[in-house]
């Protein structure tokens, strides 16, 4: 790794000097693209700072005119809603925006961004925005630990900020999951630790953040729509390397994140620290006979090796995947100085979110496991790795990915597909290539359904074949490897849709 405290050069002099909360933000013109949970914190922020801001949404609606004439009162500048809204950047009191903070989902051709890359005007996310607010007289410095990675993201952002709290810290898991990062610096709790899950998105508008610890989980192609090619989603993955203190955490299975630590600016004496689900190297964490064992964050690790917990203690369903998030969460908790003994109650206490890996009933020897959160062939292969032999319950908005590779991979696991889902062209293409023995049922083709998109029927006659085709011993694994808004609300919809009919199926059978 290289070592540097370089920031970026900005383009504007007044604002390379607000870099903390009593900075001179009075008057500044500033746009906020997009009105939703991090969008309306940002105006909201902006507006308490003294700025003049003019709020832009896509969409003129209940809940936007709601927010616009909340900001309203408290004193922006203006809203403009609607479709055209996002073609052109607005003016702010007549003249010129002098920065625009953009919501993470906007992609960087959209007309609005586009408009202010042409005028050389600045644009944040609410990031890069709360790194520069992190600063306030009288308050807590709050130090960051940082993740990010195309799966696992939440999950180990929750693992870390149970250790944290567990140990006596007052810890809150921001950003991307739960509360957003400009809430947590407004709010009158002086916190000990930020755990900030960020996003490709967040990270292609971030440029001054220096994380005390940073990790990247894994990588494989994801919104490559949006970042415009893998090798600019790389790019701005890596980002959460840069300026990092104390550790970058990197997982050592993956070539191209080895890469990013490599290639990372971060300040002098800053340590790269490898984790993988297997024996430990040097500066690494790793897994021996069963047990979750740290190589990094100890004087005679070139000999010694400090137990953090048993590889039970990190999941009802202990899969390889869960197994490297909470490798990772360790990794960031003990570069935050936290006892190994601290690192297993803190993973004993964590409360893991539905719809990941969840394990929704076990009856008459058939496991029924509901991971609606793998929307992508990446996730779905994390899960899917984890059983044999496997009925799967597959398919949705596939969003232009393939699943040749993933199907491959695990056709000899595969008893049955069961397939859900209005776009499923690419998965049932995959398995009459890769896997032409495993049996195919289509969902959504059955006579019994009146509506393609009713999910909640298409889910109760995918439980019901699903259960037909299972023995003891088998696992019925709803792993869709694709987005949800076909037929459902979001994936957690979908989820509580595969346990709502696995209970059916339950009471029906015990009845």
């Amino acid at each position: 790794m290289q070592a540097t405290n370089a920031n970026p050069v900005y383009g504007y002099e007044r604002l390379e000097s607000l870099t903390r909360w009593e900075s001179d933000w009075a008057g500044l013109r500033v746009v906020v693209a997009g009105l939703g949970i991090s969008g309306f914190s940002a105006a909201d922020t902006l507006i308490e700072l003294g700025a003049r801001v003019v709020v832009v949404d896509g969409n003129d609606n209940e809940v936007t005119r709601g927010k616009a004439d909340t900001l309203a009162i408290v004193g922006s500048a203006g809203s403009v809603l609607g479709p055209d809204a996002m073609e052109a950047l607005p003016l702010v009191d007549g003249q010129p925006a002098e920065l625009v903070v953009t919501s993470p989902g906007l992609a960087p051709t959209i007309g609005i961004l586009a408009d202010a890359v042409g005028q050389k005007i600045q644009i944040w996310g609410d990031v890069e925005l709360a790194w520069r607010l992190r600063e306030r007289q009288g308050r807590t410095l709050v130090p960051w630990l940082c993740i990010t990675g195309t799966n696992g993201k939440t999950t180990t952002v929750g693992m870390t900020e149970s250790i944290l709290q567990t140990a006596g810290h007052k810890a809150i898991a921001v950003g991307n999951v739960g509360t957003p990062i400009l809430d947590a610096l407004r709010d009158p709790v002086d916190y000990d630790f930020f755990t900030v899950e960020l996003s490709s998105f967040q990270l292609h508008w971030t440029y001054s953040m220096s994380p005390l610890a940073s990790v990247v989980l894994n990588v494989a192609e994801d919104h490559v729509d949006w970042h415009q090619g893998y090798a600019n989603y790389l790019a701005d993955k890596a980002r959460i390397y840069e300026n990092t203190q104390v550790a970058c955490i990197f997982n050592a299975n993956q070539q191209e994140i080895v890469q990013m630590v490599e290639e990372a600016d971060v300040v002098e004496g800053a340590r790269a620290i490898g984790f993988w689900a297997d024996t430990p190297g040097l500066s690494m964490v790793g897994v021996i006979d069963g047990l979750l064992v740290d190589r990094a964050f100890l004087e005679d690790r070139r000999n010694q090796a400090l137990e953090l917990a048993e590889v039970a203690d990190t999941g009802q369903l202990p899969t390889r995947h869960t197994v490297e998030n909470a490798l990772a969460a360790a990794a960031l908790a003990r570069a935050a100085g936290i006892s190994p003994e601290e690192v297993k109650a803190g993973l004993l206490n964590y409360q893991p979110g539905a719809h990941r890996i969840q394990l929704v009933a076990n009856t008459h020897g058939v496991l029924w496991v509901n991971d609606s959160k793998a929307t992508n062939p990446h996730a779905a292969n994390a899960s899917l790795s984890s059983f044999t032999p496997v009925i799967w319950v597959a398919g949705g908005l596939s969003k232009g990915v393939t699943y040749d590779e993933l199907v491959a991979e695990h056709k000899d696991r595969l008893k049955a597909v069961v397939v859900i889902g209005t776009d499923t062209a690419a998965l049932i293409s995959a398995l009459a290539k890769q896997a032409p023995a495993v049996p195919v049922y289509n969902m959504t083709e059955s006579p019994l359904l009146a509506d393609a998109r009713d999910g909640r029927a298409v889910m109760g006659l995918a439980v019901a074949k699903a259960h037909e085709l299972s023995a003891q011993n088998d696992t019925v694994l709803m792993a869709p490897a694709a987005a949800s808004m076909d037929q459902f609300v979001s994936y957690a919809d979908r989820g509580n849709a595969f346990i709502d009919a696995v209970a059916d199926l339950v009471n029906q059978i015990n009845s």
